[in-house]
């Protein structure tokens, strides 16, 4: 069976409409079979979000691992001053997030592209944020922790969420060995949103 992370052009397409809303705004998605959440936001990801978009993000981000472009396009949508980068080994999501971008007139600040982590990734970030694809494995996710390290700017961030249930405590430990400063800056239904600043 294809995981959200596979490129399986054998999944028979089905595109649907899916609504969300933050700080009163109404954001509209489309979606499609194979890619991560199709039917509906996940909590995670709701929680991620709540967190960062008071927090006013600028400058340039990077949206890794971003499905049909959710967290990346919401950042874009409330903090004009920023350029987002959003970035999936899913062909389908990112198709998908092109879409997004554009039915929400955000081309002029926000790029999409095919990568495999941070393959076809050659620049600097102010911010990195990853809901990681826990399916895809230990190896995966802490190559994109790593990863994020080696691509953020002197004084950069890295936020991530994740479950306690599957990982977060062991995920913070690595963090601390890669990071000067990590803290966890909110919790709520089980999840952690985990913050790590490059010194």
């Amino acid at each position: 069976m294809s995981q959200y992370f596979d490129n399986d052009d054998k999944v028979k397409t089905f595109q649907r409409e899916i609504k969300f809303e933050i700080l009163g705004q109404q954001l509209t998605f489309i979606t499609d079979n194979g890619v991560f959440s199709k039917k509906h936001i996940d909590e995670g990801t709701k929680l991620l979000l709540q967190a960062l978009v008071p927090l006013r993000l600028s400058n340039d981000i990077l949206d890794l691992g971003c499905g049909y472009g959710v967290i990346g396009i919401t950042i874009a949508y409330f903090n004009k001053d920023c350029r987002v980068v959003l970035a999936d080994v899913n062909k389908r999501a990112v198709e998908l997030t092109k879409l997004n971008v554009n039915n929400h007139h955000l081309h002029a600040r926000c790029t999409c592209l095919i990568s495999n982590i941070y393959e076809n990734i050659d620049s600097e970030f102010d911010n990195i944020i990853i809901n990681p694809p826990i399916r895809a494995g230990k190896d995966v996710t802490y190559s994109m922790y790593l990863g994020a390290y080696e691509h953020l700017k002197k004084n950069g961030c890295l936020f991530i969420v994740i479950r306690k249930a599957q990982g977060a405590p062991s995920a913070f430990k690595y963090l601390e060995s890669l990071f000067k400063s990590v803290c966890v800056i909110a919790k709520g239904k089980g999840y952690w949103i985990i913050k790590a600043l490059k010194i």
